[in-house]
């Protein structure tokens, strides 16, 4: 078996984990390897049935068309069809360091503690001899526990173990990507707020309805995914990237969905979203967060897209500034949502505030764009049934 493309631009994958053994007998189409590539992990199918030798070992980089394993199709599956199981791996604990004391400063041949000065040091982690007594014959007092500090060098009563794991290709290519947004654009951040009120009403007064009719549920990802189509159809600009010496603006809206997979940060594409109901929005969002989850997305499906919206709320997150999805020129921030006052008509009330952030590449995107752009966001976020839905809100949930 040879490695098979995983995508057009990927000429080298890396074996992350064999799901068999040498020697194995596997069934045809069963999942027999992971390789990750700089965009995805991949489940390697088997071609044939046959008796498996393995050509490769993990952690090993091989090329795109390259032989992996062979499979002797010749050779009888056995009786009941019972295939190996993998031997599990076990994992190797770092044996903890010694602890190493620190050398007294002085020690004297009667320099034992006091009693109160022994349970001092102990609270400490600290032995007598690393203390200069100043009592008869050097004996450590309980003033001089108090006032003894450990060496800086001296390691704690804790353990000190520690281990090494080698990065994945994804993980890699991600942290390259990240390095990459910082060193060659110029990204700057704005913030604002949202009053997430009315969505809250709304999906309050719909939610049953709309999960009965449509078999998902109406989140916070089509308010955030409509309202960014709108504002990118007023600021065309956050839309574009950078190619060479010219600005690349779309026409259509690829909103990238930044999700937590099993292997790292992966990034699927909603694609026109522009054409897109709440309903489709929705329906696609959980379609693409499953793939990623199973580790079944494709790189296809992660390639792409002139906007990104990143949701680091779902962890807890207050603030933060995201980083650019090179080569695109816009990220925005959902944050969690906290109960805060604030002032409305002139009254202090208690309301569901969002902060939200937008970075950008000042290169192309101006202070007034990006701050516009975002101010576009919060007010259909603040008014959606005007903004976002016509007017009609019922209309817009059963499409």
């Amino acid at each position: 078996m040879k490695v098979p493309s995983p995508g057009e631009s990927i000429t080298e994958v890396e074996i992350a984990e064999w799901l068999v053994q040498d020697g194995d007998y596997v069934e045809k189409d069963q999942a027999i390897a992971e390789v990750d590539s700089d965009k995805a992990t991949l489940e390697l199918p088997a071609e044939m049935s046959g008796v498996i030798t393995l050509k490769a070992e993990e952690g090993d980089a091989v090329e795109v068309g390259a032989v992996v394993c062979l499979i002797d199709t010749s050779a009888k599956a056995p009786e009941g069809n019972r295939k190996k199981d993998k031997a599990p791996k076990t994992e190797e604990k770092a044996a903890p360091a010694p602890k190493v004391e620190a050398p007294a400063a002085k020690t004297y041949a009667s320099g034992t503690p006091s009693p109160a000065a022994k349970k001092i040091l102990d609270e400490k982690g600290m032995t007598a001899s690393q203390v200069t007594g100043t009592g008869r014959d050097g004996r450590v007092t309980k003033e001089d526990a108090v006032q003894a500090q450990p060496s800086m060098g001296t390691p704690g009563p804790g353990t000190r173990g520690e281990s090494r794991t080698k990065l994945s290709m994804l993980r890699r290519k991600v942290a390259e990507r990240l390095v990459e947004a910082k060193n060659t654009t110029a990204m700057l951040t704005t913030f604002n707020e949202v009053n997430m009120q009315p969505i809250f009403d709304l999906r309050k007064q719909y939610k049953e309805d709309f999960k009965a009719k449509h078999g998902v549920s109406l989140g916070f990802m089509s308010f955030f995914t409509l309202a960014v189509v709108r504002a990118l159809e007023m600021y065309p600009a956050v839309n574009s990237m950078i190619d060479g010496k010219e600005m690349l603006t779309f026409d259509y809206k690829d909103i990238s969905i930044a999700v937590s997979g099993p292997k790292g940060l992966m990034v699927p594409v909603i694609r026109n979203a522009e054409n897109l109901s709440f309903r489709g929005v929705e329906s696609e969002v959980k379609r693409l967060a499953i793939r990623a989850r199973d580790g079944k997305i494709t790189v296809d499906e992660m390639t792409g897209g002139t906007f990104t919206i990143s949701n680091g709320g779902v962890f807890g997150s207050m603030l933060s500034t995201p980083i650019i999805n090179p080569p695109q020129s816009g990220i925005l921030g959902m944050h969690n949502i906290v109960q805060r006052p604030v002032a409305i008509d002139g009254q202090v009330v208690i309301a569901p505030i969002m902060f939200v952030a937008l970075s950008y590449d000042h290169r192309i995107i101006d202070g007034k764009e990006s701050v516009g752009f975002l101010v576009a966001v919060k007010e259909a976020l603040e008014d959606p049934i005007n903004l976002l839905m016509n007017g009609d809100p019922k209309k817009a949930l059963e499409m």
